[in-house]
């Protein structure tokens, strides 16, 4: 997308807006799916906790991908979207047995983290094909809050409990049909990752009947010009080698699996808001705009990274500015970062606003929720309206205290 696109869109939609780029989406699984082009069997299933808005579900799925949820609701966001069960992996964390049966009976494939949930599960449906979730206690991905294959993660059945795991499947008699893992988001060593698909795949020999692997995903990004990203051309190389052998070894063709969330959206999204004031302390020149974290949390939840461009002014003279936002809470979103100079009512444009943004935002401070455009085919399309107050309070009970 060119920036006079974005700059019109904003000033056709009032208040902050995301929007998302559906070439770069396209391109995104195209480029993951050429890197694997020498797997016969390749599935990417797309994570929809990164971007759960219908249409973009419906988008991905016309791509030919699959879907993974981690939610019942993320389930029927999917069906909703057109995608069919089969296609629908299922990977919950904490949830009770009944919503894992509950998306059992929808049709979709399970995948179980916890030995006793699965014990649970296997003793009342030993018939249902069920994926385990293994922890190989490999920090593959970024920092602790976003790494969730080590030691001390919540995440996954540890590797030191597989006779427990392979106990309680020889007394139910129930069908393991897939082995996964999910090591966190941001891999920067291919090396790590690899070493973690060792361990999957001695995880994989003790099970005889599988189907597939899944290797989760939290392929890196890039943030900013010349930042570091996973390289998935080389990854794609040695994997393939490892996968294709394997599965010459396990003498049974198998499907490989990813679930690319941040990879195939976060690069397509754009999150513009308008500048409301210009502040000038002893020490600061704050650019104060009309948004905060209930719009965009990731900076302060992750200490993420966002490059901020001036829409209005792309070539202004640069100062330095910190970015922050009108929530009563500290919102920085940027601190003394060099931006072509910026005026009231300019319009600042956040890149790398398609994963975790939108679908984490909040009503905080009564604030509404944005809406979101699709860019496709050099159209603008609404694929949600701006939250209205009265939907801030739709399903509010407002009490009669004359008549308690």
């Amino acid at each position: 997308m060119k920036n006079s696109d974005l700059l019109k869109i904003a000033a056709d939609y009032s208040g902050p807006i995301y929007v998302y780029d559906a070439e770069k989406i396209a391109y995104q699984y195209q480029r993951l799916f050429s890197a694997f082009k020498n797997i016969k069997s390749l599935r990417l299933n797309y994570a929809a906790k990164a971007l759960s808005n219908i249409s973009i579900l419906k988008y991905i799925n016309s791509l030919g991908a699959g879907l993974d949820t981690v939610s019942i609701q993320e389930v029927l966001l999917g069906i909703k979207s057109g995608f069919e069960p089969e296609k629908i992996i299922f990977t919950p964390n904490g949830v009770s047995i009944n919503e894992i049966e509950e998306a059992s009976n929808l049709g979709v494939q399970i995948n179980i983290d916890n030995l006793s949930i699965l014990e649970q599960f296997g003793s009342k449906n030993p018939d249902v094909p069920v994926c385990v979730r293994i922890n190989p206690h490999v920090m593959a991905g970024g920092n602790s809050k976003i790494s969730v294959g080590h030691i001390d993660s919540k995440f996954g059945i540890s590797i030191h409990q597989i006779p427990h795991l392979i106990r309680i499947v020889e007394n139910t008699k129930m069908n393991i049909n897939g082995i996964h893992m999910h090591t966190g988001s941001d891999i920067l060593d291919i090396d790590v990752f690899l070493y973690a698909t060792e361990i999957l795949f001695e995880t994989a020999k003790k099970f005889k009947n599988l189907n597939f692997i899944d290797f989760g995903s939290g392929f890196k990004v890039p943030y900013k010009t010349g930042d570091i990203e996973t390289n998935i051309e080389e990854l794609g190389e040695k994997l393939t080698l490892k996968f294709n052998s394997f599965c010459k070894d396990y003498n049974r063709k198998l499907t490989l699996v990813f679930e690319p969330g941040k990879f195939l959206v976060s690069e397509a999204g754009y999150f513009i808001t308008k500048v409301n004031a210009v502040k000038q302390t002893t020490s600061t020149v704050f650019a104060q705009i009309e948004s905060g974290f209930n719009h965009l949390l990731r900076p302060m939840l992750y200490g993420s990274y966002h490059e901020i461009l001036n829409l209005s002014n792309p070539n202004g003279k640069k100062r330095f500015y910190s970015i922050v936002g009108y929530i009563c809470e500290t919102d920085t979103f940027g601190s003394n970062r060099k931006i072509s100079e910026i005026t009231e009512d300019d319009y600042l444009v956040f890149k790398n606003a398609g994963a975790y943004c939108h679908s984490m935002a909040s009503n905080y401070n009564s604030r509404l929720r944005p809406a979101e455009i699709l860019w496709i085919n050099d159209k603008a399309e609404l694929i949600r309206k701006e939250e209205t107050f009265n939907d801030l309070i739709n399903n509010q009970i407002i009490l009669d205290f004359k008549t308690i």
